[in-house]
């Protein structure tokens, strides 16, 4: 993955300002084919609610439409400054964690779609997002524009300061929580305070609290059909086939990380529903138990080919968990120290590619839908400054930071370019709508 970018570290001959094109729309392939193509190989009775999700406003629809966005962008001019990208990098995948260390980090937090590619794709996405939550807000324009540049901004600003670093104190470089807190307002200090401490609360033992109940004696996960199921049968069919699945993770770990997970023994499994794009995706959680009864959740998380790939080249990865697993690795400052990969195979012959991680160890998420214009302006700047780390860890920064200048033109031509995009999302989304309407597309909504 690595070798990819480094071979392309060059600048590149795309004008600055073409980046505000959106290529040729008119002959767009149908947004809607693009989502229902992606059905194909999900859960068929969970798609329905993925499309509930996507349809309560066009925030939500741009969440799940990252693949419909990944083919606007290869219509679009591209660089040749290669970075390793998220691939889905709107506002709702960036959020806090706890790093090895404890500490709690901001950063980019989803990695399904990662693979290399031109750094304005990502960039290009957020700058997006951030003009469709404005508008979802009832934000003004005037108050959109000024916090969509404020994440082109500080991305490259935090670029440029990159651009000084060496590679091992750029690979220590974290944006904490601590840190990001001590030159707000007293009000934004204690909201940001309390969204950390909610976060912090949030691990194993919360988790064992609100997902399961003793039932004869023993921990079980509870059943919230159809968010939360349970498949005890094709547990008890296919045991062999779970253990050398686990093994098979157990593998990717490194060792001394795998010792500490021999220590606890299985307890329980379900399949959880999570997010908006990934419905229908097979996603499991496991309920694992130390010999003193202390809990720990691990996710495993069916990952498939890269919306982006079909336009930037394969991955190079023959499992698709590696992949994500990979690219976390590679952009995360503090990435969390479970994250593993497995191939299922079952007796049918098929399989499925999965990535492991902790389920919840510190993870807290902003409420996009309620920021006012202070509010956004400042996490859009946050964001901007987490994805441009994410990016010099594996790109050339200097060239990206050269690229983008030293005066306010990148910030008012990505602008340009979100807020068009923001619009081709609108129209989308009511494609979307008229689909469901119709009944091309089914839809089930509330869960």
């Amino acid at each position: 993955m690595t070798d990819r970018i480094n071979k392309q570290r060059h600048n590149s001959v795309v004008p600055l300002k073409d980046h505000a094109d959106l290529g040729d729309t008119d002959d767009r392939p149908d947004p809607v084919a693009i989502l229902t193509d992606q059905n194909e190989h999900r859960v068929a009775e969970l798609v329905p609610i993925r499309h509930g999700r996507m349809r309560v406003t066009p925030f939500t629809f741009f969440r799940g439409a990252a693949a419909i966005m990944a083919s606007d962008l290869a219509r679009t001019p591209s660089t040749d400054l290669q970075v390793q990208l998220c691939g889905d990098a709107h506002l709702s995948n960036f959020g806090l964690f706890n790093g090895p260390d404890r500490r709690l980090v901001f950063d980019v937090n989803d990695f399904d779609e990662t693979t290399p590619g031109p750094f304005e794709w990502d960039l290009k996405r957020l700058a997006a997002s951030v003009v469709i939550a404005a508008r979802n807000n009832e934000l003004t324009n005037k108050e959109a524009r000024t916090a969509t540049r404020a994440s082109v901004r500080r991305y490259r600003e935090t670029m440029a300061r990159a651009a000084g670093l060496s590679p091992l104190e750029l690979h220590y470089l974290r944006l904490e929580v601590d840190a990001l807190t001590a030159t707000m307002s007293e009000k934004r200090r204690k909201r940001s305070a309390a969204t950390a401490a909610k976060a912090t609360r949030k691990d194993s033992l919360r988790a064992l609290d609100k997902l399961t109940a003793v039932v004869d004696g023993q921990r079980r996960i509870v059943e919230r059909p159809p968010l939360i199921t349970r498949h005890d049968d094709v547990i008890r069919s296919e045991r062999e086939q779970l253990k050398g699945f686990l093994a098979s993770y157990l593998s990717t770990l490194e060792p001394h990380r795998a010792a500490v997970l021999r220590q606890y023994r299985f307890v329980d499994i379900a399949h959880k529903v999570v997010g908006v794009g990934s419905v229908g995706t097979r996603c499991l959680i496991v309920l694992l138990e130390s010999e003193h009864g202390a809990p720990l959740f691990l996710q495993f998380k069916e990952a498939t080919r890269s919306v982006l790939e079909p336009y930037l080249g394969d991955s190079g990865f023959d499992q698709a968990g590696e992949r994500v697993v990979r690219g976390q690795q590679l952009m995360q400052s503090a990435g969390d120290i479970l994250l593993g990969w497995s191939r299922y195979q079952r007796d049918d012959g098929s399989e499925a590619d999965f990535y492991f991680r902790q389920l919840w160890d510190g993870k807290g998420s902003a409420e996009v839908d309620q920021m006012g214009p202070k509010r956004l302006k400042a996490y859009a700047g946050a964001c901007g400054s987490a994805l441009a780390l994410a990016h010099a860890r594996t790109g050339d920064a200097g060239a990206i930071s050269t690229y983008l200048g030293d005066d306010d033109t990148a910030d008012r031509v990505f602008t340009q370019f979100a807020e068009r995009s923001a619009d081709l999302n609108e129209s989308d989304y009511a494609a979307h709508e008229a689909a469901i309407e119709s009944g091309r597309v089914i839809s089930v909504e509330g869960l």
